[in-house]
Parts: C-alpha cells; sequence; structure tokens
C-alpha cells in the first residue's frame, strides 16, 4: 500500500551535528523499528508528525507496557545511549516507515549518527521534523526485542494489517458506493452486516485496551460466515485475474471493458471481506493474549494466529492489487486511444466515445484506490533519440507506452520505420512535398519501435494509437548483432538490420530522416548486443559434427546461419 509520504529522507552529514551533546539534540523525536517496515514512536512528537502516526489500537495495554519497558531498556545499552531510554517511557504511536526508506537502508545508504542512532528527516503529511532512527538490526542487537515481546508484537503487526486494508476500503468507499452496490445488493448487504458487527467489537476493544471474553463471545460465531465471504469474493477476484491471463491483446480488453464495473463491485467487497475477516482474528488473538497471562499456550497461540492471518492477507491483497492494476491499466489507455474524429466511420466513432466515457467513470471510482495499492507510473519524457519524420508527435505514443510499462522501465528510444514498400513514395516525399509529407505523416502506418531498458516493443503505429496493442516484444538479451549500412545512392533509405536469436529484421526509414538519426537509434540498440556462451558452444558442436559427417565448409556455414 502507498503511504502519504515516505518516511525518512537521508539526512545530509554537514546539516546533521553528529557530536553535539545529547542535551542539544535536535532529534528530539525517537523512531525504533520493531518490525520490518514498522516503527514505535517516542520521545516529543512534533506537529508535523502527528497526522501519520497510527495508534496501537488493538494492541493489549499489557502489551503495550511490555513494548515499552524492552524499548526503553535499550537505552541502557553500550551501543545506544543519549535519551532513549526517557523516550520510551511513554510511547507516541505507530509509524510505518516508506518503501524508499526501506529501498535505501536495505541497499546500505548511510546515515549521519548520533548515539548509536541515525539522524534523518521525517517527511509527514504535515511537514518535515527530524527524528533519530533506530533500524532493526541495530534494535535487535541491544536487546533480544522479537523473543522478549514476539507476542505482543504479533499484535502490533495485526494492528498494522488493519490500518492497511481499512485505509484501502475507506479510500474506495467514498466514490464507489453509488457506482456499485446496484450490481449485487442481496450479497453487498450480507458482507456489510458482518463488517458492522466486526467493526463495533474492534471500537470497543480500542476503548478498553483489551478483549474481555464477553466481547469475543459477541463475534466469536462469525467466523464461518466471514471465511465463507473471504473464500467467495477471492475466488472471484483469481476468476477475474485468471480470464484476464489466458485472453489475447484484443480479448483482454474486451472483457475489461464488458465487466468494469462487477470487477470493480469484486474488488470492493474483496477488501471488506478482508478488513472484517482480518480484524476477527485480530480480535481472537487479542483474547488469546489475555488467556496468555496465566497460559503460555495461549500466548504462543496468538502469534501463531497472527502469522497465518498475515500470509492470507498477503496473498489476498497481491491478487487484488493485480487485478486492480490490470483493470485501471486498460481503463487508462482507452482514455488515451486516438480521439474520435481520427476514425473513419461515423459508428466507430460513437463507439470510441462510449467507450472513453464508461473508462472515465470508471476511473472515477477505482482510480484513488489503485494509487494507493499501486503508485502510477510517472510520464514518460522524449527521449534524446528518436528516429522519425521531423513532423510526427511522439507524445500520443508516450502516453500510451506509460501504461504499458513496467515498474522502473526506461524509455531510452524511439524508431518509426516506413512500410517496407513505399520507397517511391518516400523518395517523392523527401523532395519538394513537404506540405503533403506533414498531413500524410499524420495517417500512415509505420511501424513503431519502442527500445527499453529491458525489451525492444514493435507495434503498427496505427493500430497501436487506435487500440495500443503490439505485435512484438523482444527482450535486450536476445537481441544477437545491429548494423545500420551504408546506403548505395543518395536517394536511397537509411536502414537498420537487428538480428536477434530467432530472426533477422530490417527496417527503412523516411528519406527525409537524418543519417545521424538512424545512427543513434542503431548505436542504442547495439549497446544490448550479446551472443550467450551456450548458443556459441551449440554453433561450435554443430561446426565440429559437420566435419566430422564430411559436410563441405559452405553447408557448414549455413547451417550454423540458419540455426
Amino acid at each position: 500500500m502507498q503511504v502519504p509520504s515516505d518516511s525518512m529522507e537521508i539526512a545530509e552529514p554537514e546539516r546533521s551535528d553528529a557530536t553535539s551533546p545529547a542535551g542539544d539534540d535536535p532529534a528530539s523525536t525517537v523512531l525504533v523499528e520493531v518490525l520490518p517496515g514498522v516503527g514505535v514512536v517516542g520521545g516529543e512528537v512534533p506537529p508535523d508528525l502527528k497526522p501519520d502516526l497510527i495508534d496501537f489500537g488493538i494492541v493489549p495495554a499489557a502489551d503495550r507496557r511490555q513494548i515499552s519497558a524492552i524499548l526503553a531498556s535499550i537505552g541502557n545499552a553500550a551501543t545506544l545511549t543519549g535519551n532513549l531510554g526517557t523516550a520510551f517511557t511513554k510511547m507516541q504511536g505507530l509509524y510505518r516507515l516508506g518503501d524508499q526508506t526501506q529501498a535505501l537502508l536495505n541497499a546500505g545508504a548511510k546515515l549521519a549518527t548520533k548515539d548509536g542512532g541515525y539522524l534523518g528527516t521525517v517527511i509527514g503529511r504535515g511537514g518535515l521534523s527530524q527524528a533519530r532512527f533506530y533500524p532493526l538490526s541495530t534494535a535487535s542487537k541491544a536487546a533480544p526485542i522479537a523473543a522478549s515481546v514476539g507476542p505482543a508484537l504479533a499484535m502490533v503487526a495485526l494492528e498494522m494489517m488493519l490500518k492497511e486494508v481499512s485505509g484501502l476500503v475507506k479510500t474506495n468507499l467514498a466514490v464507489t458506493n453509488q457506482v456499485l452496490t446496484s450490481i449485487r445488493k442481496e450479497q453487498w448487504a450480507e458482507l456489510t452486516g458482518l463488517v458492522a458487527v466486526v467493526e463495533r467489537a474492534l471500537d470497543q476493544a480500542r476503548e478498553i485496551e483489551s478483549v474481555p471474553a464477553s466481547l469475543w463471545e459477541g463475534v466469536a460465531g462469525s467466523g464461518p460466515l466471514l471465511q465463507k465471504q473471504l473464500e467467495l469474493y477471492q475466488g472471484q477476484v483469481r476468476d477475474h485475474v485468471n480470464r484476464i491471463g489466458r485472453a489475447d491483446a484484443r480479448g483482454h480488453r474486451e472483457y475489461l471493458q464488458t465487466n468494469a464495473e462487477v470487477i470493480a463491485f469484486d474488488v470492493r467487497a474483496a477488501l471488506s471481506s478482508l478488513n472484517a475477516w482480518t480484524g476477527y482474528h485480530a480480535l481472537r488473538a487479542a483474547r488469546a493474549r489475555a488467556a496468555g497471562r496465566d497460559d503460555a499456550a495461549e500466548a504462543q497461540y496468538a502469534e501463531v494466529i497472527a502469522r497465518d492471518t498475515r500470509a492470507e492477507f498477503d496473498s489476498t491483497l497481491a491478487a487484488t492489487t493485480s487485478l486492480v492494476d490490470a483493470l485501471v491499466r486498460e481503463l487508462r489507455i482507452t482514455a488515451e486511444v486516438r480521439d474520435p474524429d481520427a476514425w473513419p466511420l461515423s459508428g466507430k466513432r460513437k463507439d470510441v466515445k462510449a467507450a472513453r466515457e464508461i473508462a472515465a467513470r470508471l476511473l472515477e471510482a477505482i482510480e484513488p484506490l489503485a494509487d494507493s495499492l499501486h503508485p502510477p507510473v510517472p510520464p514518460i519524457k522524449a527521449p534524446d533519440v528518436v528516429c522519425g519524420p521531423e513532423s510526427l508527435d511522439s507524445e500520443p505514443y508516450r502516453r500510451i507506452l506509460r501504461w504499458l510499462f513496467e515498474d522502473g522501465e526506461t524509455l531510452r528510444a524511439l524508431g518509426f520505420p516506413e512500410p517496407p514498400d513505399d520507397g517511391a513514395l518516400s523518395s517523392i516525399v523527401g523532395g519538394a512535398m513537404g506540405m503533403l509529407a506533414a498531413a500524410m505523416d499524420k495517417t500512415a502506418d509505420r511501424t513503431l519501435v519502442a527500445v527499453t531498458d529491458r525489451r525492444i516493443i514493435l507495434a503498427a503505429t496505427n493500430t497501436f494509437l487506435e487500440r495500443a496493442e503490439i505485435h512484438q516484444d523482444v527482450p535486450v538479451d536476445q537481441v544477437r548483432y545491429v548494423r545500420a549500412p551504408s546506403a548505395p545512392d543518395s536517394g536511397a533509405r537509411p536502414a537498420i538490420d537487428l538480428i536477434t536469436r530467432d530472426e533477422n529484421i530490417r527496417w527503412h526509414f523516411h528519406a527525409g530522416v537524418e543519417r545521424g538519426q538512424v545512427d543513434a537509434l542503431a548505436a542504442v540498440l547495439a549497446e544490448s548486443m550479446t551472443i550467450p556462451d551456450a548458443e556459441r558452444d551449440e554453433l561450435r558442436r554443430g561446426h565440429h559434427v559437420s566435419i566430422e559427417n564430411g559436410g563441405s565448409a559452405d553447408a557448414v556455414q549455413r547451417s550454423a546461419l540458419q540455426s
């Protein structure tokens, strides 16, 4: 899930006083990571940070006291000094570390240090604040946290799961209630009734910081019904994902467009059932924790509940995220396809307009949820290398490519080769008919060549702009050789030969395209040239076998080239 902001930036050493006395420490807020990506906040909490604090919620009061005592004891460790012990005499709440922070720390990023902790800047919804941060590895060395308070931390993990999924449900709820509930009113009424029972029990447990037997008895019978609801909507989400995965590009899009509202409902219902199911098991674990004060087996059982709940939670959320990604990607592409005025038939124009209106309405409903589950890809900037007629605008292609790219994929070059059989026309256009060229460039069906750091995407330009369909996807590790042969005369069109593991491709470019553009595209492609040792060895073995069997040198060479 996307958090409102990343939690901590790398502090610049020159701006952090790593040798100042503890009393002058500007970072009076202390953050100790107790679970991967989850921290406990102690000390003074500045106003800028308060909007991002997460209450301990369902975590029992006794567990809070135990965690506080353990964290305060870390201040007495030899490797950690300063006011850490004092800071955790009263814990302020929980804090989720952002994905960016986790990635930086996992990659070995260096933070300025003070008193055994790291100085950094916490970026909250309210602004910036300094904090002293103790990662999980440092805290674990100072005291055996996990072993000491494992069951208590299991309750913290359950509360963080609850906050995550309830936040997603609320994000979706505000914008989809009117659009979606008319589809399956009876099913929705059954689910919302169960959700209300669990949420009421959770609110009461948070108020008294405990789950007494009488509270638990009020929800205990909901377990089988919640399991049924969870399995129902998990199955429907899986069915959608499987159908999308089996379809070809056109069938994939048609299925999403036909079933978009049903999918949106099932996504919402899956998240709501997951939310209630997680809350039910959090109450169950809290009840086991209460019994565990006198029974070690009950305390251990609370950890088992938390572990199994986490596995089910992660699986359901991953499947839901995958489905929402696929749906929103197709809706966004539908919104980006060529304007209806470019379609030659009035019936087609009406179809495209209707599809875009449906896409816009559903995007309004589901986009906030999608952005919370998976941050959208930023707009793609024009690469340094664009090889095509000067009048051709690459922006419409980049707007669609944005939603076809994988996370982190980078566009390195674009090329627009001409159809293979229009050499004479290309030569004419390349001469004195510049105005005609500009008009024809808008409708000419070329090949789109999009080179990324991972693959080479090939598509017919008109089909791509109208339906976002690609006809070939070549991984860059399959590029074997690239060349840009010299033109035999001044009127010949420049060309690029791409030789992959499985085929030879030749692209011809408009006669008006500068040779430098063609060479630049060839250079980007050539960076991926490689012949794996396994393929080279296979060719060598074939050569020796042919010679031993009496094959001629020419036959051997032809055989090697064909393989």
